[in-house]
């Protein structure tokens, strides 16, 4: 097993440190970053890293993505699809060590069901261009797997959070709000379970089109509560959503409102979440780095 990275960001180190721990620290790991700063952060780390910014080849990734068994993309589309497909195209298709292929997507996919219960059967029909290009890539990648033959697991995560990346620190560094909107609802996955579910998956080499998000969707406001609480802390003011200030990007995320079914990825694994809701993700941050 050799495993290539297309954009070795927050969910791949996750995944990278996962597979190192889970299956066998020897199996060597590679992957890319935007630019030579980031790739300098983790010139000490045991993994390869090569440059590559989406907006031309990367010029010295050719040998360790030939010996890859194992691609995960974790790159964001844009106009163009997705720029690993673009850029190395024919070094997949040289490729004769493949043997999966692994692509993070987004629950934003779906759009709105005005908070009903859905699962990978749902209708896709997302509600902004970000989502609309994740779909058309997903399709990119099922029909470049089918033609050479293997298998492609993509994960549709919900919102990501983590170690350096929660309520915590909106609270810390006083940028945490609790905006309310009347019955909206987010999933949300730890950055430990992608990492783990990922590891899994790619050892059994797993195919399919699987949510990644957590047993309980919950307003968003219950978080920031949950977090002021654990570090006995005061909790912003509740803000009602239409006179919230906020950018439309954040704004646009508040237009998909569903509770997305794990169920399916949980089976086919035959695993549990280790942070199944957002009390236990947040208790675990807290203790480790209170």
């Amino acid at each position: 097993m050799s495993v290539f990275f297309f954009g070795m960001g927050y969910s791949s180190l996750a995944t990278a440190g996962a597979i190192h721990r889970l299956i066998d620290p020897a199996i060597p790991i590679a992957g890319t970053t935007r630019g030579p700063d980031k790739a300098e952060q983790l010139a000490d780390t045991a993994y390869r890293i090569h440059v590559f910014d989406g907006e031309r080849p990367g010029l010295t990734l050719g040998e360790d993505l030939a010996q890859a068994t194992h691609v995960v993309l974790s790159i964001p589309p844009d106009d163009h699809g997705d720029p690993a497909l673009n850029f190395h195209r024919a070094a997949f298709d040289a490729s004769e060590n493949l043997q999966w292929i692994g692509y993070f997507s987004t629950v934003g996919v779906y759009g709105d069901f005005s908070g009903a219960w859905i699962d990978e059967t749902a209708e896709t029909r997302p509600l902004n261009r970000r989502s609309r290009q994740r779909v058309e890539v997903e399709e990119q990648w099922r029909a470049y797997a089918e033609e050479r033959g293997v298998p492609l697991l993509i994960l549709r995560l919900a919102g990501i959070y983590g170690p350096g990346r929660s309520t915590f620190d909106k609270l810390r560094d006083g940028t945490a709000r609790r905006i309310v909107k009347p019955g909206q609802v987010f999933n949300r996955i730890h950055v430990e379970d992608i990492g783990r579910v990922t590891a899994l998956a790619a050892q059994r080499k797993l195919g399919g089109t699987f949510n990644l998000g957590d047993d309980e969707p919950a307003p968003p406001q219950d978080l920031v509560t949950y977090a002021a609480k654990l570090m006995d802390v005061p909790p912003p003011a509740e803000t009602p959503f239409e006179g919230a200030q906020m950018t439309e990007m954040a704004r646009s995320f508040y237009a998909d409102n569903k509770r997305v079914a794990n169920r399916a990825i949980k089976t086919a694994l035959d695993i549990e979440l280790l942070h199944p809701t957002y009390r236990e993700g947040l208790e675990a941050i807290y203790r480790q780095h209170a």
